[in-house]
């Protein structure tokens, strides 16, 4: 087994494999979480964890983040990046919010 971070749309396209009636407790709550939560489909999730990390030069745990939340504003993801304890110029920014609406 290899461990991997995965965008919540990656966990609904996987869990979409399994059975339901084959599906643990866990299993099921989580399926019920990504259905409702996850904003784009995995592959366009992939794409955009892609982008962020070679445009952005971010790590791929913090694109994967942005693209879990998929925030629509700057102050929004400002909230986010805030938490990673390095400065992100407002360009950078800016770059990070047009590639989440240009992929989806």
């Amino acid at each position: 087994m290899k461990k991997e971070v995965v965008t919540l749309p990656q966990v609904k396209k996987i869990l979409e494999a399994v059975k339901p009636d084959e599906m643990d407790q866990i299993q099921r709550w989580t399926y019920d979480y990504v259905r409702k939560f996850a904003k784009t489909d995995s592959e366009s999730a992939e794409k955009m964890v892609k982008r962020l990390v070679g445009e952005c030069e971010i790590k791929p745990e913090e694109a994967i983040e942005i693209v879990n939340i998929m925030p629509t504003s700057i102050e929004e993801l400002r909230a986010f990046t805030y938490g990673w304890k390095k400065l992100i110029l407002t360009e950078t920014l800016e770059k990070m919010l047009a590639i989440l609406r240009t992929v989806q």
